[in-house]
């Protein structure tokens, strides 16, 4: 029988993420996806990106999605039980599938090829998880694209942070900006919703610019502190990240790194700022550490493979020792 609770010694987690994963086919040649011979095996969906690189940071993290009853949905249990991730509450639907997508590779780029449509995780609904798992974690993490899938997966997201609210469990969130799951206009007004209730708002410079049509870094955090964000922290890539918190804003430098993939490397940002952050590190110091991460996760090919786990990081970076 197959185990279900992927749970550290019985442990509670102390972080849980919502949202939709992915099983990732990946080309292993150059060229059109109709042309490859054979593909890489891998794992995607950021929010399950985020659990993983939360875990690999010393987290004890928990999932909540729905997957399809089939070998892709079955794999991704495979991954969270090695990472030590409960998957306890995740549902396993008869009638749906789990989203899977293509990479293909051609002229130094990466092409993304989605097959995601009414996948399970799409079918989530506001009652499908237990209050209580939020309710008795200290940290509830979502995104943009957990909200951007269907209708009720949104509906899921905001009944799962008002329970965080009313429990006083944090939230973080992650803008991930996906314009092709739907428009600016309705992405703009569902984001900033979700950023006025969050503690921790974790975008990218990128995504925010075009969500409120700034540029300038300053007048971006002075636009989410007033819709009530208490914390900032704004990735702007190999820089490093504006830390906003208490009343001001700091500016923590990234780490040199040769950039071979930047996959997931905001989610392993995400990932590894809240582990350290909730097992009791300052806000600067897990941003530092979170940069140095992130540094890493670029250096391969992958998302998931090229997550750091945190022995690594210090030994590649000695100056986040004490984190």
């Amino acid at each position: 029988m197959r185990k279900v609770q992927g749970r550290r010694m019985g442990k509670h987690p102390d972080i849980i993420a919502l949202g939709e994963p992915l099983y990732e086919l990946s080309s292993t040649e150059e060229g059109d996806l109709g042309s490859a011979k054979s593909f890489q095996v891998g794992f995607g969906g950021d929010s399950s990106n985020f659990a993983v690189a939360a875990a690999r940071s010393g987290g004890c993290v928990g999932y909540l999605t729905r997957l399809g009853a089939d070998s892709f949905g079955d794999a991704l249990i495979d991954l969270w039980e090695r990472e030590g991730i409960d998957h306890s509450h995740v549902v396993r639907d008869k009638d749906a599938k789990t989203g899977i997508y293509f990479i293909s590779r051609g002229n130094g780029e990466h092409s993304f090829t989605y097959y995601r449509a009414d996948s399970a995780a799409s079918r989530m609904q506001p009652g499908f998880f237990p209050d209580a798992y939020i309710a008795e974690a200290k940290l509830l993490h979502i995104s943009g694209i957990s909200q951007a899938i269907s209708d009720s997966a949104r509906a899921t997201t905001i009944r799962a942070m008002e329970v965080a609210r009313e429990s006083g469990t944090l939230i973080s969130y992650d803008t991930n900006l996906r314009l092709n799951l739907w428009p600016l206009e309705q992405a703009r007004e569902t984001i900033h919703h979700a950023a006025s209730l969050c503690d921790i708002f974790l975008p990218s410079h990128d995504d925010v610019t075009r969500l409120t049509g700034l540029e300038d870094p300053k007048a971006i955090i002075d636009f989410y502190l007033e819709l009530g964000v208490r914390t900032i922290v704004l990735k702007i890539g190999g820089e490093g990240a504006l830390l906003a918190h208490e009343g001001g804003i700091e500016h923590v430098p990234g780490f040199p790194a040769e950039q071979v993939d930047a996959s997931g490397a905001g989610d392993c940002f995400c990932g590894a700022f809240v582990a350290k952050l909730i097992s009791g590190h300052s806000m600067r110091d897990s941003v530092r550490y979170a940069c140095a991460a992130a540094a890493i996760s670029v250096t391969g090919l992958g998302a998931v493979p090229s997550f750091p786990r945190q022995e690594a990081v210090k030994a590649k970076f000695p100056e986040v020792e004490g984190v």
